[in-house]
């Protein structure tokens, strides 16, 4: 989604050393190779095992995956010698392809089990978080998450059937239970939508990875590096949005008064969203966002 546009803004030298924080099925990352010079080098990121799979197949010597959240970018390009980046693309959330793989739980439209992970090799699975967490986790989760009216009910008619020895194991059982609780209905959306979005995010941890994500980029970011992030909902926008707007103010400590002020550390450059055409050719990239912001020099 928004292939051109983000590697428009990303790339800026092209013998530059670049992230692509969620390699995914690896659009992005093939066409931010494409940009770069013989001297450029790309440094991927992805936590799910099929990733690292389609990432096996490009064969380039300026290329290199490593199978890690984009949160951990920092020890893992030390531990490649790689200290300063010239960009960092951050393209949120599920991949399509996850979507429609129906064994690995993200979907209502298919009946599989409750998985939910991004990293089927370890952590706890959608399923087995409902199996054990009290009413209060699962609204707070759903409600948190989800941004979702009717959290507490869910999570009531989840630990009631929990307790009825009909614990959630599947997709379907889990859209059922949903839609027997929601008393209104959004025009267009399925009623377990947001329910499932929360678990996800929750199951993998995925608003904490971005904060952490974001300040490790601008650690690494040389100055006139660019940060590149695409998300997909409000929560993931407004965390980038708000993290964008700290970092492009300059900071005055109260109190020291007679202190120099801290200057901005980025400049927000742009935020764009799909096309027309993009939108009718994928329907899910309509609520796409992508913010550009760019390092600003760094103080002597």
């Amino acid at each position: 989604m928004l292939l051109t546009e983000a590697v428009e803004a990303l790339v800026a030298n092209d013998d530059g050393i670049y992230v692509d924080g969620t390699f995914g099925r690896g659009g992005h990352s093939r066409a931010v190779l494409a940009r770069l010079s013989a001297n450029g080098r790309l440094v991927a990121f992805d936590k799910d095992p099929e990733a690292l799979a389609e990432a096996a197949t490009i064969d380039d010597p300026r290329f290199v995956i490593r199978h890690a959240s984009f949160a951990e970018m920092a020890a893992e390009l030390a531990a490649i010698g790689v200290m300063q980046v010239d960009g960092v693309l951050l393209d949120l959330g599920v991949s399509s392809p996850q979507i429609d793989t129906p064994a690995r739980g993200f979907s209502f439209r298919f009946d599989a089990p409750l998985d939910m992970r991004m990293d089927t090799t370890r952590g706890e699975t959608a399923a087995d978080f409902l199996a054990r967490a009290t009413t209060q986790d699962i609204t707070d989760v759903i409600r948190t998450h989800g941004e979702e009216r009717f959290a507490h009910p869910i999570a009531k008619a989840l630990v009631a059937a929990r307790e009825a020895g009909q614990a959630v194991r599947t997709t379907a059982e889990l859209a059922r239970i949903v839609a027997s609780v929601m008393r209104k209905r959004e025009p267009g959306q399925d009623p377990a939508t947001r329910t499932f979005q929360a678990l996800r995010i929750h199951v993998n941890a995925e608003l904490e990875a971005l904060e952490q994500g974001l300040n490790a980029a601008l650690a690494l970011l040389r100055p006139a590096g660019r940060l590149v992030v695409i998300s997909f909902h409000s929560l993931e926008d407004r965390i980038v949005k708000t993290f964008i707007a700290r970092e492009s103010k300059a900071v005055y400590d109260r109190r020291a008064p007679f202190a120099p002020e801290q200057p901005l550390r980025l400049t927000a450059l742009a935020r764009i969203k799909p096309g027309p055409t993009e939108v009718a050719i994928n329907p899910r990239s309509r609520s796409a966002v992508m913010r550009v912001a760019e390092r600003t020099e760094v103080a002597a």
